[in-house]
């Protein structure tokens, strides 16, 4: 594990203080985040692979079964020892993204469930663009404020908007939900073109009542409804790159 340049304070307890209490690699989020992969698979292009924020690293697995070379960022400690323990031949870098200076160029960067945290999206957006090889592609899914069980919360009086941080974000350590046009925004905002949109995991009910009462097979025929919808689907992407000079 490399370690970066000293890491700010409190942005670091913030971190190390989410790694203890995540739950992205249980239940429907797990379920997510194999869906996602799915996504992101038809995308992948050639060269190596960063992914930024990797948490638990499920993702990274997935990315690391596609036999591309994995360089992952991430500023928590605990997820850092874990992932370089799991996943020796992943390179595994403990920084905040502002503080990591590659030494190369990546044909694919993943950035899943990362914009949401970060305290400036647009600026983090145009760090990852200097950091696209020509032809790369810039990868990033967020949950959507517009989500389906987001708009029952507010007709239910359980939220206040659909935009508002419920007690899971809070727990996430989230700094925001985007809905599409914010988001796609933030890529816009950062001199990024957008190749694609879309969105997965159409999501009528929250995590844990999908956890107690559904089967498998609901979970996957909902996660590819979502594709079908993607302007109200639990999870939103964008697919991403560097406009042509």
């Amino acid at each position: 594990m490399n370690k970066g340049n000293e890491m700010a304070g409190p942005e670091k307890e913030i971190l190390d203080g989410i790694a203890t209490r995540s739950v992205y690699a249980l239940g429907a989020n797990a379920a997510s985040t194999r869906y996602c992969f799915r996504v992101l698979r038809r995308f992948l292009g050639e060269g190596d692979v960063l992914e930024l924020g990797p948490a638990e690293g499920l993702m990274t697995g997935l990315l690391q079964s596609t036999g591309r070379r994995i360089t992952c960022v991430e500023g928590a400690e605990a997820f850092c020892l874990s992932l370089s323990a799991r996943f020796p031949e992943v390179e595994v870098v403990q920084a905040l993204f502002e503080e990591y200076r590659p030494d190369r160029q990546f044909g694919t960067i993943v950035m899943g469930h990362v914009l949401e945290h970060v305290e400036d999206p647009v600026a983090i957006l145009k760090l990852a663009k200097g950091w696209l090889a020509p032809g790369g592609k810039l990868f990033a899914a967020v949950p959507n404020a517009r989500s389906l069980h987001r708009q029952a919360g507010v007709i239910m009086g359980v939220l206040e908007a659909e935009n508002a941080l419920n007690d899971m974000d809070r727990r996430h350590g989230h700094r925001r939900v985007f809905d599409p046009e914010s988001f796609r925004q933030a890529f816009l905002g950062a001199g990024l073109s957008i190749d694609f949109f879309g969105g997965y995991f159409l999501k009528p009910v929250s995590s844990g009542q999908i956890e107690a009462n559904w089967s498998d097979a609901m979970l996957d025929a909902f996660m590819v409804l979502g594709e079908r919808y993607p302007d109200i689907a639990g999870e939103i992407y964008v697919l991403a790159s560097r406009p042509a000079p």
